[in-house]
């Protein structure tokens, strides 16, 4: 049993309950939401309610909502698992309209950002919205290596098991959980074979520019069914639809996007790579590397665009951060040696960015060339963490 490990996310999550009567934390299935919020709770010092509204009992004390509310008017109260009732944004509204004190309800969810973004429409204006990702290497280094954290991803239980074994079933586990009970609790009459054949075909092109028609055959679906399935894989989480940079170039650009699995442990598990040797002798492994840092990235800054840059020639630019006019490029070489190929460095000339990163699993970042550093991914988060 592992004491609670901090999370970067409680910075930001005490930042919302501060300036808005309703905090929503969203993010996938077991990545920690719950622990992440009883925690901030207990050490907050402030009156708090929690209820799980998986149970039933919890559920009752709602049952006349209007007087809980009145009861705990000066209480933050979280509701996890708002997913199961999706309807009590609308009750919401009226309360948050009625006293909008800061930092008064601490909301969890499971469900599709999609069905938030729809169920708190009422609530525009009274909401902060807050990813949850499986854990990043910054918050767990002290107790884990890179590569354990790359084999078995971020997810705590998969991470902190005792053992690779019990890691690999723990996710083999979770695939068909989601698969079964997830995807049908949201109301999406999807074929679970069918999704897993699509999750399976996905993890085979992790990485790589996608072609809707190829895949789609691949599945034995539509095209338009393809991009439904994909979305719901998005908008729970496990997938990532990484868009092309709309930079006015000479050069001809690739136009469709990537598609990246968001977690290491679940690509690899798709892909019945159970140890760290599997790993290094399977033609994912650069993919596996460039997604996983990816997510650490996106994951530490939020507030940042994240995109790719492909020409037509085979130039390109794994990853793309912009703010306004700012510019930041990742690269990434799963190699202790790593070298960008030539025309990576022809697209920096034209881009001009104030960061120039290679994340490599390197024993000790340095500097490759003027303007560019090669890190590994804790020098990588402290710098980004420190900005």
């Amino acid at each position: 049993m592992h004491a609670y490990i901090t999370r970067i996310a409680e910075k930001a999550l005490a930042k919302a309950l501060n300036r808005s009567p309703v905090t929503v934390i969203l993010g996938p299935r077991q990545c920690g939401k719950s622990t992440l919020a009883r925690e901030f709770l207990r050490k907050s010092g402030e009156s708090t309610v929690y209820l799980d509204l998986q149970n039933r009992s919890h559920r009752n004390m709602l049952t006349e909502p209007e007087l809980f509310f009145e009861e705990h008017q000066n209480d933050l109260i979280c509701l996890d698992e708002i997913q199961h009732i999706p309807e009590f944004f609308s009750v919401l509204r009226s309360e948050v309209d009625r006293n909008r004190r800061p930092g008064r309800f601490l909301i969890l969810g499971s469900a599709t950002r999609d069905l938030i973004h729809q169920t708190s429409e009422s609530l525009a204006g009274r909401i902060a919205l807050l990813d949850l990702t499986p854990f990043l290497f910054t918050e767990v280094e002290s107790i884990t290596k890179t590569s354990t954290l790359w084999l078995r991803g971020g997810f705590p239980d998969s991470l902190l098991a005792t053992d690779n074994e019990d890691s690999f079933a723990w996710r083999l586990d979770f695939i068909r959980t989601f698969l079964e009970r997830d995807i049908p609790e949201l109301g999406l009459k999807i074929p679970s074979k069918v999704m897993e054949r699509l999750w399976l075909l996905l993890s085979h092109i992790h990485g790589q520019v996608i072609n809707y028609s190829k895949l789609a055959g691949s599945a034995d679906i539509s095209v338009l069914t393809l991009k439904k399935y994909m979305g719901v894989l998005e908008s729970t989480y496990m997938l990532r639809i990484l868009p092309p940079c709309e930079a006015n170039m000479k050069k001809r650009l690739i136009k469709s996007p990537k598609v990246y699995l968001r977690d290491s442990g679940i690509l690899h598990a798709l892909q019945r790579i159970e140890t760290f040797d599997d790993l290094l002798a399977h033609p994912v492994v650069g993919f596996s590397w460039e997604g996983m840092a990816i997510e650490q990235i996106t994951a530490m800054l939020p507030r940042w665009r994240p995109s790719f840059l492909q020409t037509s020639n085979g130039a390109e630019i794994d990853l793309i951060m912009e703010k306004g006019n700012r510019v930041r490029i990742f690269e990434f070489k799963a190699s202790k040696a790593p070298k960008p190929e030539r025309g990576f460095w022809a697209l920096l000339e034209t881009l001009k960015p104030e960061m120039v990163v290679i994340v490599s699993p390197v024993d000790q970042p340095y500097t490759y060339r003027q303007g560019v550093r090669v890190e590994n991914l804790h020098s990588l988060g402290q710098m980004l963490l420190s900005d």
